[in-house]
């Protein structure tokens, strides 16, 4: 088949996932929203929401307007020609903007979807997390349709995949803002309301009396739906990005005719990845007995199976090198692998959950020594599983005359592929987590806030392994965005030298393996001095008004909200330096070698740190809710006190700091690879 007519195929596979989108988001809209009371509480989770993106959209926008303007000045006189910088970019604008859409419809229809899976809830768990799940395969849709739309269109228009590596840094930019932001948001108003609420004056959960609990809802809307869906956005397009510019670098098995296929061929997967999505879906159903978790679970692997089943025939018949095959299946198997190994270690049937829930009855410090002591445990098997990846991928591509790094992109790819499946997977987890807000606040049944639990935390597990997904595939993407930049520092006529006994490249290492520490310390900060300010809020409110905690006066929902958004918006340029400004400066100064040196170090450490907090942080989650169901004294208990310290310090980890690292190393190596021409030229003389 012509290459070009894939293009075509890949564009229209696109439209399509976009219309499921559109047709379930208007499926979930019908569903009942239930009583005046619950549709009152969802309408402020909706209005915080929508402000909040309104506040960040603006501000990103001036960002990415500036951006533009330094992209169109230094390619087009680099280049020489304007039409290269305007191309540059328009890529830049188009990638931040369709990254910014998938986020916004998931989270438009996820303040939608969690009143009525609440009032769904009053039914029976199978029609509520029919009503959840639909809700969040709508963002899965988007994700996928809008990223393949995009490259498509910008590869069909430029030819030139150097010009799409334009809309993943746009995507990328926008992606780690958005994520970074919303989970400083989410976890101010999250800490605050736990703190002040559970452990200060003993109220439950997601209690109407707590000031802060319309901004914990919120935060789990802006933070884990439109950060989320932008974050996968970002890994998605930067894995496909990474194999273009390696396969229009080579002449694979010397015949340069076959170069416009093997860069064209990271979307043709993607695109049967949006097949096989929509095909995995609809085996996503809960039975009258049956178990959320494994349903989500069930999903992934069929989709994963769908695919296989579709990239054989591709390879085989297509003409393709059977090596494109064996990294597909690597990349794939790894991403389930690594997948669920995040699952056992916050599941709360296993024994890592178990544990740590039955110390803590021994107080808040064994709590969280246990849980961070299993996090670091959880590193290895992962790494393990990546570190098989790239070595599998790697040779099995060598062995049969293709590139080996061309391998390992493939495996990155095929990992992601399913992104469709796994991102929907992901947003039915916040969905849930604010039904059963609602359905507290609303004054539902126990029933009913049982039903939205079981939910709920089988949304937290899910959540940890779209984590183990995203960071495991960005591991392999940027080992290939790193070869990219190799690729074009020896195109612009400079050597590129990565050794231990170069003292630039050893400065390069250091830095570079600080970065992901002190950004997930910024981050973590900006979580703190924000959550001290809330609580003083909460404080405040229940001093000065005690009707309030005796259910005779409303609280001030709307200065909590303020307070999150204004806070977390203020945050965000310590983070952007570091990843968009430190690479360069490095680059600029102590030229490529360096450059390369860094992106060594802080693809390790950001590995390392991103896999430990997620795992760390999603145990903690489940070992409170654990308690909760009534083990080790149930809540009010000395060990659910002990547990909610222990989840209030997981909450940046998993949800702030661990899932912004991979956009962290992702957002630096493209910079790095964008501008390495640059850097080369000015280091020649």
């Amino acid at each position: 088949m012509n290459d070009q007519v894939w293009l075509y195929i890949a564009i229209g596979s696109g439209f399509m996932a976009l219309a499921v989108a559109v047709y379930l988001y208007f499926w979930v809209q019908k569903q009942d929203a239930g009583s005046e009371r619950a549709r009152e509480v969802a309408s402020w989770i909706e209005e915080g929401a929508r402000s909040y993106l309104k506040k960040l959209y603006t501000a990103l926008t001036l960002v990415a307007v500036v951006m533009a303007i330094i992209l169109a000045l230094v390619f087009g006189l680099s280049a020489g020609e304007g039409l290269r910088g305007l191309e540059m970019a328009f890529a830049f604008v188009v990638g931040a903007i369709c990254a910014a859409l998938a986020g916004y419809m998931g989270m438009s229809i996820a303040v939608k979807a969690n009143v009525r899976t609440a009032v769904a809830a009053k039914d029976s768990i199978p029609v509520a997390f029919k009503v959840s799940f639909y809700a969040g395969t709508v963002m899965g849709m988007a994700t996928v349709g809008l990223a393949i739309i995009g490259m498509s269109f910008i590869y069909l228009l430029t030819g030139n995949p150097e010009v799409v590596l334009g809309f993943s840094f746009g995507a990328s930019a926008l992606a780690l803002l958005a994520k970074a932001g919303g989970g400083i948001y989410t976890k101010t108003a999250d800490i605050a309301a736990d703190l002040v609420g559970k452990i200060e004056v003993g109220i439950p959960e997601d209690d109407p009396r707590n000031p802060a609990v319309v901004a914990d809802n919120v935060g789990d809307n802006v933070g884990d739906v439109a950060g989320t869906g932008a974050d996968i956005f970002d890994s998605y397009v930067a894995s496909a990005v990474a194999v273009m510019l390696i396969g229009a670098s080579y002449s694979l098995n010397g015949d340069t005719s076959q170069i416009i296929r093997y860069t064209t061929l990271p979307l043709i997967i993607c695109t049967l990845g949006i097949f096989a999505s929509i095909l995995g879906i609809q085996f996503v159903r809960v039975g009258k007995d049956g178990s959320p978790g494994k349903a989500l679970n069930r999903g992934t692997i069929i989709t994963c199976l769908f695919l296989a089943a579709m990239v054989i025939p591709l390879v085989l018949l297509g003409g393709f090198n059977v090596g494109v095959l064996w990294a597909t299946l690597v990349g794939m198997t790894t991403g389930v692998v690594i997948g669920f190994t995040s699952d056992y270690f916050t599941t709360e049937n296993n024994t890592p959950v178990k544990e740590t829930a039955k110390v803590s009855g021994s107080g808040s410090a064994i709590t969280i020594i246990t849980g961070f002591s299993y996090g670091l445990i959880s590193v290895v098997p992962s790494v393990i599983g990546i570190v098989i990846a790239t070595l599998a991928s790697f040779y099995l591509a060598e062995a049969n005359g293709l590139s080996g790094i061309y391998g390992i992109g493939i495996a990155a790819v095929g990992m992601l592929s399913v992104s469709g499946m796994i991102v929907s997977s992901d947003a039915y987890g916040p969905i849930v987590d604010n039904a059963r807000g609602i359905a507290e606040m609303a004054g539902m049944d126990h029933e009913v806030i049982k039903r939205a639990d079981t939910l709920d935390s089988a949304g937290n597990t899910a959540k940890a392994i779209t984590k183990g997904f995203a960071i495991g595939a960005a591991a392999l993407t940027v080992l290939a965005l790193f070869n990219a930049y190799a690729e074009v520092i020896a195109a612009s006529g400079t050597e590129l030298t990565i050794s231990l006994l170069n003292p630039l490249v050893v400065a390069g290492v250091l830095l570079g393996a600080a970065t992901p520490p002190l950004f997930s310390a910024l981050l973590m900060l900006s979580v703190t001095h924000n959550a001290f300010d809330m609580i003083e809020e909460i404080r405040g409110q229940f001093r000065n008004n005690p009707g309030i905690l005796a259910g005779t006066a409303k609280p001030d929902y709307a200065k909590c909200v303020s307070l999150a958004a204004q806070g977390a918006l203020t945050s965000l340029v310590g983070p952007a330096f570091l990843a968009i400004g430190l690479p360069l400066l490095v680059g600029f100064i102590l030229g490529p070698d360096a450059l390369g040196g860094f992106l060594g170090g802080a693809i390790f450490t950001g590995v390392i740190f991103a896999l430990l907090m997620s795992n760390s942080g999603g145990l903690w989650d489940n070992a409170k809710k654990f308690i909760e169901t009534g083990q080790y004294g149930g809540p009010g208990s000395e060990a659910h006190k002990a547990a909610v310290v222990g989840d209030t310090v997981g909450d940046p980890f998993k949800d702030t700091a661990g899932p912004s690292l991979n956009t962290l190393i992702t957002v630096m190596s493209l910079v790095s690879s964008l501008f390495a021409p640059i850097i080369a030229m000015i280091h020649l003389f």
